[in-house]
């Protein structure tokens, strides 16, 4: 795993919202419990055909990985749609996302939306204005950020609470769900 020095203990993880029209991006440093924001946006997916919006996802998150240098991704599982064409061409979006991720380097970790929500409002199925604002509340933002930069934050924050709660775990010799 590619782990840039961002600080003693400290790993900069870059949350992916993946879309076709508008793909989310969130970066946090997290120590421990401590996280702070580093940056977030939205790619924006020109119209057109498929394979051009692909590339258009790979080279912003590209970009987006040259500028901020993570040391591991989130990305957000893609849910089936009622339309069962949207749902594929999502997930071509997001496989475009991840390849690019992976490609660079980055050990890639998945999580449902309902986890996601679970892990920053407490509530799995909260909505996106409650997710927007707890966001705001954990990173201590002057404002709202947009929709789909929220949602790559928030994922980026639902891996490093994980990633806390699987050190704190192994720390107090959980192993299983069980003392050792």
């Amino acid at each position: 795993m590619r782990t840039p020095a961002h600080g003693h203990g400290t790993v900069r993880i870059l949350g992916i919202d993946p879309g076709l029209r508008l793909t989310g991006f969130g970066v946090i440093d997290a120590q421990g419990r401590h996280l702070r924001y580093v940056a977030s946006g939205v790619i924006r997916i020109p119209p057109g055909t498929l394979p051009p919006r692909l590339k258009a996802i790979h080279d912003g998150v590209a970009e987006v990985i040259a500028e901020y240098r993570p040391g591991l991704a989130a990305a957000e599982i893609v849910f089936v749609n009622v339309n069962p064409q949207s749902t594929l061409q999502l997930g071509q979006a997001r496989g475009a996302a991840i390849t690019t991720l992976v490609t660079h380097g980055l050990d890639v970790h998945e999580y449902t939306a309902l986890q996601i929500k679970q892990a920053v409002v407490g509530y799995g199925r909260a909505a996106k204005q409650q997710v927007q604002a707890m966001v705001q509340h954990l990173l201590r933002l002057p404002g709202l950020p947009s929709a789909d930069a929220a949602d790559a934050l928030a994922c980026a924050i639902c891996h490093a609470h994980a990633a806390t709660m699987t050190i704190a775990t192994r720390s107090a010799g959980m192993r299983g769900g069980r003392l050792r």
